[in-house]
C-alpha cells in the first residue's frame, strides 16, 4: 500500500505579480481594474466586519444568496453594474452607510 501525501507547491504572490508586471500590457490592465477591485474589497470587508455570510446579507436585503453572490461577482466584470439602490441595501444589511466619493 502506497501512502501519498499532498505536497502543495508554494506560491509567492508578490513575486508572481512582480513578474507579471513585466509583461507587455499587464500593468495597464491591472491599473484599469483598480476601481472595481476597490469597490469589491469594500463590499467584502463590510460583510466580514459585520460577521455575516452571503445568506445572512441576502435575508437582510430581502433577496437570495445567489443574488448577493452575483452582486459581489459583478464588480469584477463589466457585464452588469449594480444600482445605487442595490449597493445601499447591501451596505445597510451590513450595518454600514453607502458613501461614494470622487477623488
Amino acid at each position: 500500500m502506497t501512502t501519498e501525501h499532498f505536497n502543495p507547491v508554494p506560491l509567492d504572490t508578490k513575486a508572481e505579480l512582480g513578474r507579471a508586471m513585466q509583461r507587455a500590457g499587464f500593468k495597464a490592465a491591472w491599473d484599469g481594474l483598480e476601481e472595481e477591485y476597490a469597490a469589491l474589497n469594500a463590499l467584502l470587508e463590510a460583510r466580514k466586519q459585520a460577521g455575516l455570510t452571503q445568506e445572512e446579507v441576502a435575508a437582510r436585503m430581502g433577496t437570495t444568496k445567489s443574488a448577493v453572490s452575483r452582486l459581489e461577482a459583478s464588480l469584477r466584470t463589466d457585464k452588469h453594474s449594480p444600482s445605487f439602490a442595490t449597493l445601499r441595501k447591501y451596505a445597510h444589511a451590513c450595518g454600514k452607510r453607502l458613501i461614494i466619493k470622487m477623488v
